[in-house]
């Protein structure tokens, strides 16, 4: 493997003292001495916009949460340093520091998320903005629901005025779900207003869909249906938390051009999947993952996975040498350039998917067969969500072959065809379509799971339906790695160390492996 170098320059600056007569000098004019123009004290809320964006994308959904989870769900191996500590269940899982810079991270996006709301807002210096604060209401809506997923109760309520109050509360998870709702809730009736303030509407500094308020729109509605689902095991009314998902898939994306990818990644600006592994080759080939695909005799098999010498490796059949290459999950060796990796590794430039179009057939798929509709009724929605997955996963292992920085040294050997729609309708019709006859939500979890493995920053959705269903007393998914599974992950210990009240809750960090959050049935 190659690894990016970092080239650190020195400059030496001689100072050549003088005397200076120094007549009159105003302390307005000394305050304008001193100002750093390129860091300006107050900014207009969409310029606030595309940093916030880009944070949740990169940071805080493609991130650490997403490279760690791939372990904990079995889409990857960790296999060196950090990652196999947290494959073997070594510290990691449970360190305040292992997830703190995405803490930090969230906590960031949340704040400049509020300031966009304020600036918006009625009596706010851009009041008349309503499609840019919706816009901001559903960045903080799904910056929330992501923190509290992962950590359970948090600081939310007292946690941005530090002058204020340097020891914030935790706010349980259920009042938190309850504001995650309430911002959706008022975006969804703010988007359509449209901005008249004269600073102008977001435009092109909205990364995400460039000022397309209706897909805004059908963003809102879409979480809308994933936190529905997510709270069905809280829910007073299952059935009609059901039907609500159902009705907000529906108006939510019609199909994978409409969904929230954030694809503004280049030679320079870095999937954050590809940014890890180049800088730490930490990652090798799941064989859980292998054997799901292996099982259904998947097409991706022959595509999502590559040796150490670049080359994809099209062959993989249970016991074959190649199969021996994919890393037993939870019982390999801490290695380097041995075992195979996915092919996902190498996508430097594929998107990061907030809220996918498969994602919102998988959920409906699931809502109908849950509230005991047809499997004559449900296929053609979850052939619809196979068919987007694997044009999705296709378009991150394109994106593997043309990788700039990895075509300076060679690139990815590419050596079998691609998968074509027509293939993929093939596959469903003679693989999934029997599976899915004689279980229909198991199947219909196995495919999102298989979906949700790749390049887009989606384990991380799987991790939290892995922890639904077993609230749910269910188990759809056969994870080999017999180490104790994370239900959580622990706080940040830029917080444990200085909040007495995240301190106590977070103790030892071994709750992780023993409380559920108050989603999944805990009480935390």
């Amino acid at each position: 493997m190659k690894f990016k170098l970092n080239t650190i320059k020195f400059l030496a600056i001689g100072l050549l003292t003088l005397p200076v007569v120094i007549q009159s000098c105003s302390e307005d004019r000394m305050d304008e001495i001193n100002k750093n123009v390129n860091n300006p004290d107050d900014v207009q809320a969409k310029f606030i916009l595309a940093d916030v964006i880009t944070r949740t994308a990169f940071s805080n959904v493609g991130g650490d949460f997403n490279t760690y989870i791939s372990s904990y769900v079995e889409h990857e191996v960790g296999t060196h340093n950090q990652l196999w500590d947290a494959e073997h269940r070594v510290n990691q899982p449970s360190l305040a520091s292992t997830f703190n810079n995405t803490w930090g991270n969230l906590y960031t996006t949340l704040r400049d998320a509020k300031i966009i709301i304020e600036k918006c807002s009625e009596g706010g210096p851009q009041s008349g903005n309503n499609a840019t604060l919706g816009m901001g209401q559903v960045l903080a809506a799904y910056n929330l629901a992501l923190l509290t997923d992962m950590f359970g109760d948090v600081p939310f309520s007292e946690a941005f005025n530090p002058f204020e109050n340097k020891t914030p509360k935790l706010d349980k998870q259920e009042e938190l779900y309850t504001q995650v709702v309430a911002y959706l809730d008022a975006a969804i009736e703010n988007l359509p207003k449209g901005d008249t303030h004269g600073s102008g509407n977001a435009a092109s500094h909205d990364l995400l869909f460039g000022g397309n308020v209706s897909r805004w729109i059908k963003f809102a509605y879409g979480l809308k249906a994933r936190y529905a689902m997510r709270l069905l095991n809280v829910t007073s009314n299952r059935s009609a938390a059901l039907e609500n998902v159902i009705d907000f898939v529906d108006q939510s994306f019609a199909s994978a051009t409409e969904a929230a990818s954030f694809n503004v990644y280049d030679a320079q600006n870095l999937n954050p999947l590809f940014d890890f592994q180049w800088s730490r080759d930490g990652l090798a080939a799941s064989r859980s993952l292998g054997n799901k695909l292996i099982e259904r005799n998947d097409p991706r098999l022959r595509r999502n996975f590559t040796n150490p010498d670049w080359s994809q490796v099209g062959n993989i059949a249970t016991g074959n040498a190649n199969y021996n290459l994919l890393a037993p999950n939870g019982e390999n060796d801490q290695i380097q350039y041995f075992y195979l990796t996915s092919t996902f590794v190498f996508s430097q430039t594929a998107s990061t998917q907030l809220l996918s179009y498969h994602e919102l057939m998988f959920l409906k798929a699931e809502a109908m067969q849950r509230l005991g509709q047809s499997v004559s009724q449900i296929e053609p929605v979850l052939k619809a969500a196979v068919v987007a997955a694997i044009a999705n996963s296709e378009a991150s292992v394109e994106a593997a072959f043309v990788a700039p920085t990895v075509a300076a040294y060679g690139g990815v050997t590419e050596t079998t065809a691609d998968i074509t729609g027509e293939e993929a309708g093939q596959y469903f019709d003679t693989s999934v379509k029997p599976l899915f006859t004689a279980n229909p939500l198991k199947e219909i979890e196995i495919q999102k799971y298989l979906a949700f493995s790749g390049a887009s920053g989606e384990s991380p959705e799987i991790y939290n339906d892995i922890r639904r269903w077993k609230a749910l007393g269910e188990s759809h998914i056969v994870l080999e790695n017999t180490k104790r599974f994370p239900l959580r992950l622990p706080y940040g210990n830029s917080e444990t160390t200085t909040n007495p009240n995240v301190q106590a809750a977070y103790g030892d960090g071994r709750y992780v492996y023993s409380e559920n959050v108050w989603w999944a049935g805990g009480t935390r």
